[in-house]
């Protein structure tokens, strides 16, 4: 695979894996993440990537990376628009407004940035993969992560729009939604929900794998399988499709 590939909150969890796997089938992989430490540490262990570190919310930040890449590249195969933030737990009365900004910025507007440069150069050379990571908070409701939920829905809504917009040109845009994933950051959610809710984090942990069919939760590697598939010749008529790749979510209800 020579793909040059892009990748957003590349520095740690999904969008690493998603560099690492890509990378392992001979990809060319820049990336950024909002972490300094993070990145650091990529260009220690990967010292072949574009590792850089942006606010994917700051367009002069993410103006300078991108530039790098295009500069670099010339154009980009697939764009893995990955970075996200968990964001509050609360209900919504409770909520502060500048943390509720925050949850959609990262989310959602970081989202449009890369987006919009990505069908710049894919739209330019008549093909292209994006591949936006969404969640099945958005497509469903999550009582005490309306941040959250809103902005995974929205990133759907983006799919669909983005596909239409740029499918004439030879682009697909396709979505990832995961349940819930192994790692730091879930741990991270169950904690914020946990002081949100006054329940014990083992009974909301339990509530997640009860609420999934096959009872377990996937892990960044489940979603990088999902990732080489899209980006592979047997996906090459699928896009405007969210790919839930969850074990089957029922319920989302903590």
């Amino acid at each position: 695979m020579k793909h040059r590939v892009l990748v957003t909150g590349g520095g740690a969890g999904i969008g690493l894996t998603l560099a690492q796997r890509f990378a392992a089938e001979g990809a060319q992989i820049a990336l950024c993440d909002a972490d300094a430490d993070a990145v650091a540490q990529v260009r220690a262990d990967h010292p072949d990537f574009i590792a850089q570190q942006a606010d994917v919310t700051d367009e002069a930040q993410m103006g300078a990376f991108l530039g790098e890449v295009e500069t670099a590249w010339g154009g980009v195969d697939v764009v893995c628009a990955n970075a996200g933030t968990g964001g509050p737990a609360g209900r919504i009365e409770d909520m502060g407004y500048d943390d509720w900004r925050a949850c959609i910025g990262v989310n959602l507007f970081g989202t449009f940035l890369t987006c919009r440069w990505a069908a710049r150069l894919m739209r330019a050379q008549g093909s292209g993969l994006i591949i936006l990571t969404t969640s099945t908070a958005g497509l469903f409701g999550y009582p005490l992560r309306s941040p959250y939920a809103t902005a995974k829905w929205g990133l759907v809504g983006l799919t669909k729009t983005l596909a239409g917009e740029l499918g004439p040109a030879g682009v697909r845009v396709n979505a990832i939604a995961p349940g819930a994933v192994e790692g730091e950051r879930m741990e991270r959610v169950l904690a914020n929900e946990a002081a949100a809710s006054g329940k014990p984090i083992e009974e909301l942990r339990q509530t997640y794998v009860k609420g999934v069919s096959l009872r377990s939760w996937v892990s960044a590697d489940d979603l990088a399988d999902m990732a080489l598939f899209l980006a592979s010749p047997a996906a090459a008529k699928i896009s405007g499709q969210i790919m839930a790749v969850d074990g089957h979510t029922e319920s989302l209800v903590p």
